[in-house]
């Protein structure tokens, strides 16, 4: 940072009638692994709470696998029902709000990225609205409309299980080519039914789940609802290639329930549409007028794949944005990652003491 730029505004309270965060930072959500069985153990717990004692203001969970056999792809990757697993996270609530922060859980479905044979549950195969890959491949058949059924109540039993366990929100990932992801897609979704053809059918799964989500946890309960337009197998895929494909892509979301958008990009400073400055959290935040998480490499210098080191850009830019109301919070992945402190470190001035990103991180769980 330039040494006129003010990080005040990074540390600014934030409220709304449904939640009240001490600060802008978010903790964006980054899948670990370090579950095994599902189960989040008291090094998981000791993990969140690091982050939450060095001002954090929202911690937002890796992915958890919501209660489907095929839901995720990996024996140590965190599961969202079960005794014992819940029982894991309600450790990770209670050491979080011991150190003064807020978390929310993110609910989530790998659908199609799975593959046959996978752990933890290798006869599950995996699903999708068409049974195609993120290539475009059948690998199998477009899920029925029970099947549709019986999944919108999985997220809806995880949104129960947050709100009882006593988690502050809940995020529903629909981001990145993930199950959600793929009904919005039309490389992945080539439905013929109410699910699929134009922009709104093709939110209509996402819809649903939103609405019983909001049936189980109440009016006042937040329900944040990540989206992306990039992919994991193609950075160029865009859902809406125009502002008003967008607002269509928005409204029914807005109308399901959605409290706040998380706007996952690549690099937060890339404008979403030519002709504006405005990167992909500001034009759903002037559309939906919803509030909005914007996130995307912050804090890191170059790529952000880099196997070596990666510096700490300075953050003028990004609080330029927040001061013009382009977003309203932040979220910093990689960064928190690697130093537990990076907040607390920002806020007190001690950038010299930044550790600089390095993929060695994604081994540990510090």
């Amino acid at each position: 940072m330039t040494k006129n730029t003010s990080i005040q505004p990074l540390f600014e309270s934030w409220h709304t009638d449904k939640l009240s965060l001490s600060n802008r930072i978010v903790m964006a959500p980054m899948t670990r692994g370090f579950s095994p069985g599902g189960v989040p153990g008291l090094d998981v717990a000791a993990y969140y709470r690091r982050r939450a004692e060095n001002d954090v203001g929202l911690i937002i969970t890796e992915g958890t696998g919501i209660n489907h056999p095929a839901a995720v792809s990996g024996s140590s990757i965190p599961w969202f029902h079960g005794e014992a697993s819940l029982q894991g996270w309600d450790q990770v609530v209670q050491e979080v709000h011991q150190a003064g922060g807020k978390i929310a859980p993110q609910l989530w479905h790998v659908g199609m990225t799975r593959q046959p044979g996978d752990l933890p549950n290798k006869e599950a195969l995996p699903v999708g609205p068409s049974g195609l890959n993120l290539s475009g491949e059948k690998i199998t058949e477009p899920l029925t409309r029970q099947e549709i059924t019986e999944l919108v109540q999985a997220y809806a039993e995880g949104a129960a299980e947050a709100r009882r366990l006593g988690f502050d929100a809940i995020e529903i990932h629909g981001a990145h080519g993930y199950l959600i992801d793929q009904f919005f897609w039309t490389q992945t979704n080539r439905r013929i039914d109410e699910y699929g053809g134009n922009m709104k059918a093709r939110t209509r799964f996402a819809v649903e789940i939103v609405e019983a989500c909001r049936k189980k946890v109440g009016p006042d309960f937040p329900i944040i609802f990540r989206f992306s337009q990039w992919k994991m197998s193609d950075y160029q895929a865009k859902i809406a290639e125009t502002p008003e494909e967008l607002q269509t892509f928005l409204e029914p979301l807005v109308e399901a329930g959605v409290d706040i958008f998380h706007c996952s990009t690549r690099r937060f400073w890339e404008s979403e549409f030519e002709g504006s400055p405005l990167n992909l959290a500001g034009w759903t935040k002037k559309l939906s007028g919803k509030p909005v998480i914007s996130v995307g490499s912050v804090g890191l210098d170059g790529e952000f794949t880099s196997g070596t080191g990666a510096g700490t850009t300075n953050l003028d830019g990004l609080i330029e944005r927040l001061e013009n109301n382009e977003f309203d919070l932040v979220a910093v992945g990689r960064s928190l990652l690697m130093d537990p402190a990076w907040a607390a470190k920002i806020r007190d001035g001690r950038a010299e003491e930044l550790q600089p990103y390095s993929r060695e991180a994604t081994k540990t769980l510090y």
